[in-house]
């Protein structure tokens, strides 16, 4: 059934690109495993879109997918670019996916950090609560 909403980012139509990528976001947090069969599309196309409503899903799913170190890299380096978008959302939820790739591999948290410390600092009211609350939590789990 996921692969059908995977098929709806092949027309031109941007508010079915983003119903679909909002489905596939919200079913994957649940089961992020489906994500797998379409890794390389996520990768390679779906993080490209620069529809913020596109990008605000897709940044979730990048930070759900399995990655080599490669891929990591190539990943956070995106979610960076994200924080750079002019939509606030978008931003906020890089800033999310960064902090969540940085739980899951703890080597990559002097390259993040800093990241989210200087958004929390200049952002909007929702970015500073955010990132707030996504610092505490890296700051907890390096103690662990």
């Amino acid at each position: 059934m996921i692969h059908v909403l995977f098929q709806g980012f092949e027309t031109s139509d941007p508010v079915l690109h983003m119903r679909c990528a909002d489905a596939i976001e919200k079913i994957t947090a649940q089961r992020p495993e489906l994500l797998r069969p379409f890794k390389e599309q996520i990768l390679h196309h779906l993080s490209q879109f620069d529809q913020p409503e596109v990008r605000w899903h897709v940044a979730p799913m990048l930070s759900r997918l399995p990655l080599s170190e490669a891929e990591e890299s190539a990943v956070v380096s995106l979610l960076l670019s994200y924080t750079d978008d002019r939509s606030r959302i978008v931003k906020t939820l890089a800033m999310q996916a960064l902090a969540d790739i940085a739980l899951r591999n703890r080597r990559l948290l002097p390259a993040i950090k800093p990241h989210i410390e200087e958004l929390t600092a200049i952002g909007t009211p929702a970015m500073k609560a955010r990132g707030k609350k996504l610092l505490e939590s890296l700051a907890k789990d390096g103690q662990s």
